[in-house]
């Protein structure tokens, strides 16, 4: 059994998460074209070595961050996404898309 440590519940088997994909940085939501957002969304590096991914605890629905390396499968650590992520991205709406 495989055991991932959520920072917010714990220990867990890897069963109780989803995996959300690599982070990477985000363009700017209101300045990019529908390309470079879809880039953004749709296509990851796939890279081999220790990279930064994107896990949520399903059962609490809680988002955190782990690092793994992909080519041992071994996870690193996780942590909080706020140790990243210190403020709010606001949305607005592009007129005519």
């Amino acid at each position: 059994m495989k055991i991932l440590n959520c920072p917010l519940n714990g220990p867990r088997n890897i069963s109780e998460f989803i995996y959300g994909g690599e982070l990477h940085e985000m363009p700017d939501p209101n300045r990019c074209d529908s390309r470079e957002w879809v880039e953004h969304v749709y296509f990851h590096e796939n890279a081999a070595g220790v990279v930064r991914e994107w896990w949520c605890h399903s059962a609490t629905s809680y988002w955190f961050l782990a690092e793994r390396n992909t080519i041992t499968d071994e996870i690193i650590r996780t942590f909080p996404a706020s140790e990243v992520f210190n403020q709010r991205v606001e949305f607005t709406a592009v007129e005519g898309e």
